[in-house]
């Protein structure tokens, strides 16, 4: 009862918001397009400055934030919009099964968009090859971001410092964002799978801002480590 009662509340609002499903649609696209610009803008902007993140923290964007903490509040609203979507409406698109995979697919890695709570796949979809195929590499292909930058602090008369050591092993022996293609890869097998603007839309994003990173972290490691491997590519094998 209290789930139906929730599912009222939310669908209440999205008609107070919406005249239809085709305005709701409409404002959806809308957002898959800005997301293109943005990370158009984002292109231009990386060429000339770092994310200010982690190495490339810097005090001239605020105040620092613990990395734990700020990595949280930014994760969190992309985990609650789609799971309150999920269980407090009333969709019953959610419920078939080639939403639930691409749902399931979505929740695996970090929750980024609500686009399978709109969007309509024919019942066979999900035995589709193409479907099948781009799940392989989705599933395949995200072993690859359990890899990480391997670091260590240590003490040194009361003074705590942080050193970053070049990752090796896997991928990271041909690339030095070997996490960052795996990611970049996932994503893209997500958006084939989704067949949709939205899915494709943020796959381009994530693609322009990781790959910003991973000639980032690679040109770091050349300056800063002597022995750093010359013929490692920042991002894709043999090629860049």
């Amino acid at each position: 009862m209290k789930k139906h009662t929730s599912a009222a509340v939310m669908d209440a609002v999205f008609s107070a918001l919406f005249s239809s499903e085709k305005e709701e649609l409409y404002v959806l696209d809308c957002l898959a397009y800005f997301m293109v610009f943005m990370a158009a803008c984002c292109f231009v902007t990386l060429l000339f400055e770092n994310v200010p993140y982690g190495r490339y923290s810097t005090s001239k964007y605020g105040f620092p934030v613990n990395a734990k903490v700020a990595w949280f509040i930014q994760e969190l609203p992309a985990f609650l919009v789609p799971f309150s979507l999920i269980v407090w409406t009333s969709s019953v698109r959610t419920s078939l099964l080639p939403n639930r995979l691409l749902i399931a697919m979505y929740f695996c890695h970090y929750v980024q968009r609500f686009l399978s709570h709109y969007a309509h796949y024919p019942a066979n979809w999900v035995t589709h090859p193409y479907f099948i195929t781009v799940l392989i590499i989705f599933i395949l292909v995200s072993k690859l971001t359990h890899f990480s930058l391997v670091f260590y602090s240590f003490s040194r008369e009361g003074m705590s410092i942080l050193v970053f050591i070049p990752p090796t092993g896997g991928m990271f022996e041909y690339v030095s964002g070997a996490n960052f293609l795996g990611e970049i890869t996932e994503w893209v097998g997500f958006a084939l799978a989704g067949h949709s603007v939205h899915s494709v839309a943020f796959a381009i994003f994530t693609a322009v801002v990781l790959a910003s990173r991973a000639v980032a972290h690679h040109k770091w490691y050349l300056v800063k480590f002597e022995n750093y491997p010359k013929k490692r590519r920042a991002l894709i094998p043999f090629l860049f």
